[in-house]
């Protein structure tokens, strides 16, 4: 039975916006290994199902797929985004240090 992973992506480093981190993502798991080729030297797999990405619109719509195809999945929950609300005078605030109990 094929495995697959359903996810929800989150932003990389490299974007300061939350682009393309709105879309659901199947993705196959590998069934065999990888392992080192020897004449280059770059990791090598026998499975071509871990290089495909699909996206949906919905958690929903993935899960359909994943059913209508016959395919073990599970779901990652999606991480919820952590705000700190600040402004720019709180870098100069004055925050006096903790009294030390002794």
């Amino acid at each position: 039975m094929i495995k697959a992973r359903i996810y929800k992506p989150s932003k990389t480093a490299m974007q300061s916006g939350r682009a393309k981190t709105n879309l659901w993502v199947l993705e196959y798991e590998n069934a065999s290994p990888r392992h080192p080729e020897p004449l280059m030297g770059w990791t090598a797999c026998e499975d071509t199902l871990g290089q495909v990405r699909l996206k949906f619109n919905t958690m929903e719509d993935a899960e359909n797929y994943a059913e209508s195809n016959g395919l073990y999945y599970t779901v990652q929950a999606e991480t919820a985004r952590k705000l700190k609300p600040r402004n720019y005078g709180d870098n100069f605030k004055y925050i006096p240090p903790e009294e030390s109990e002794s």
